[in-house]
């Protein structure tokens, strides 16, 4: 069972990495809508509601681990006009819409004037402080994440955009690899300065950035 302090983090995590998740995937598919390719507007993925974006595992994920993704938005290059450059699109689409996300959730935490709630409205303010805070951390958390350049992750597809054809083609087969070098490279620890300086210094120049 979960101790007291740890259902009260997930009351607050859940909800958060949900909304999350699903500004990542709605951008994703909404940039590739524009584009062109209506794929995630026919199965159904153009939506706010986080039931169409959630993935099983992923959000079992976030309880047991605090960490969690959602289905991928699918993606038919056929349907684009320059695929190449239009693919870069719509995978910067969902780490950038993340990063705005961010930005927007520490101006309300900068803006809202919690002084002027006196101490029997502490049940609201603390709950709320701390989600708005937690907000900021996971969009860019996931902003980070998503943005290492490791395939199938979107910052691969940005990369394998820009590169030669030959070798954005030899890039791509390390897809099938992805997750395990994602995870050598974690639970190794090689990642842990660079990852965490990254999400900490993003984090703090966006409360900053508001006074």
């Amino acid at each position: 069972m979960f101790h007291l302090a740890s259902i009260q983090e997930l009351v607050v995590l859940v909800p958060v990495f949900l909304l999350a998740l699903t500004i990542h995937e709605f951008a994703h598919g909404w940039v590739a809508d524009r584009l062109g390719d209506p794929t995630a507007r026919r199965q159904g993925r153009l939506t706010l509601n986080p039931m169409a974006h959630l993935d099983i595992i992923g959000t079992v994920a976030i309880v047991l681990i605090g960490f969690g993704w959602a289905k991928p938005v699918p993606v038919d290059a056929r349907h684009l006009r320059r695929p190449r450059r239009d693919l870069i699109l719509i995978a910067a689409a969902g780490p950038g819409s993340n990063l705005i996300l961010a930005a927007v959730v520490a101006l309300c935490y900068r803006v809202t004037p919690w002084g002027i709630l006196g101490p029997e409205w502490s049940w609201l303010v603390v709950p709320l402080r701390a989600m708005l805070r937690t907000g900021v951390w996971v969009n860019v958390l996931l902003a980070v994440f998503n943005l290492l350049p490791i395939p199938p992750l979107d910052g691969s597809r940005v990369v394998s955009g820009l590169l030669p054809l030959r070798q954005a083609i030899g890039y791509s087969r390390l897809e099938p690899y992805g997750f395990v070098i994602i995870f050598l490279l974690f639970f190794s620890g090689i990642m842990d300065p660079i990852f965490g300086a990254a999400v900490r210094t993003l984090t703090l120049t966006l409360f900053r950035m508001w006074g």
